[in-house]
């Protein structure tokens, strides 16, 4: 199973030097993706968002500087916010990313957990569904064929153009995000296409028939389902006790989840709530090595899971300690739940 991390490049939204700001986060950002390649990480995800508190809101233009100072990594949006972007230039600039990674790179699409993009690039709310489905449509014909013709409702037609450069990785990888809407985990398995699902509240074992309805419908759509891959997104921390890491990271992940809920509506989050999260039920894998470890390997067990990415970078999380938890993972949790699933799979 591959062990990764993933972030959104969380930045203060109240700075008053906002180009600083990023410019801060984002140099660390690069320390924390480079210590992931060096500790033998294997995958690194960025989301793109188009807010204040977020600064990448161009996930392949960072993943670039990273592929310079990386070697094996693999590097992903997570997500890219597909339904709002122009398919060609997504295709373009993680193709681009590919050749300059030696074949690193890869796409994790989806509708996106937030709307601002939406009227920053002129598209319409009443064409959520639609939207996406048609540019994931023509991502996958982009990928598939250098010479595209293409039409749809939604943009203006293609007629036998070539798109370049292509890629090293043929195909590239096109991931689907999903955040448990049963038709878009049904489409992925449709097209046979890798999910990527986002535990962010809730316990997980709910979340299981997904994948089993993922599988199925790409059973009843003739794909082959022993060739899927599948993941799960999840927040979570890692320190040398699990008393250190709860009271490192209960401060930040509380305050980003309660400035969204208050967006959403959602009631306050406190300690009682991250107590219970944190618990081997909850939805946050958090705590020493071993904790995390376990926790790990018990979810891949009950999802059957191909790939695992923790957002421990989350709100104003210090840098120092986030490395911290970076070498952890890769030194001392990787090691675990690849010994712990060896010894599954030999009994």
């Amino acid at each position: 199973m591959e062990l990764g991390l993933y972030t959104f490049a969380d930045v203060d939204p109240n700075a008053a030097d906002k180009g600083a700001e990023a410019r801060r986060r984002l140099t660390n950002l690069l320390e924390e993706i480079e210590l992931a390649d060096q500790v033998g990480l294997d995958v690194f995800g960025l989301g793109e968002h188009h807010r204040p508190d977020y600064a990448a809101s161009a996930p392949a233009v960072i993943l670039a500087a990273a592929a310079a100072r990386t070697s094996r990594i693999r590097l992903t949006s997570a997500v890219t916010v597909l339904s709002s972007d122009e398919p060609v230039r997504v295709f373009q600039q993680f193709a681009t990313l590919d050749v300059l990674s030696n074949g690193r790179a890869e796409i994790m699409a989806g509708r996106g957990s937030f709307i601002e993009s939406f009227p920053l690039f002129g598209q319409s709310l009443d064409d959520y569904d639609q939207l996406f489905a048609e540019k994931l449509d023509l991502l996958l014909a982009l990928r598939d064929n250098e010479r595209v013709t293409w039409s749809g409702a939604l943009r203006a037609p293609i007629d036998d153009r070539g798109v370049y450069p292509r890629p090293l990785q043929d195909p590239l990888p096109l991931w689907i995000a999903v955040g448990g809407t049963p038709q878009s985990v049904a489409r992925a398995g449709a097209l046979g296409l890798p999910m990527a699902l986002a535990i962010i509240g809730g316990e997980p074992e709910r979340f299981a028939p997904l994948f089993q309805l993922y599988r199925e419908a790409a059973r009843r759509s003739g794909q082959d389902p022993s060739k899927l891959k599948s993941s799960i997104n999840v927040h979570g921390f890692i320190a040398d006790t699990t008393q250190e890491a709860a009271d490192q990271f209960y401060g930040p992940q509380a305050e980003v989840m309660n400035r969204i809920g208050r967006e959403r509506g959602w009631g306050p989050t406190n300690r009682t709530h991250f107590d219970r999260a944190i618990s081997p039920t909850g939805n946050l894998f958090l705590g020493d090595p071993e904790t995390v470890a376990r926790k790990i390997v018990a979810h891949q067990k009950l999802f059957d899971i191909d790939r695992f990415l923790l957002q421990m970078a989350i709100g104003p999380m210090p840098h120092d300690r986030i490395l911290r938890g970076i070498e952890l993972y890769g030194t001392k949790v990787a090691p675990l739940v690849r010994e712990m699933l060896a010894e599954q799979h030999s009994s």
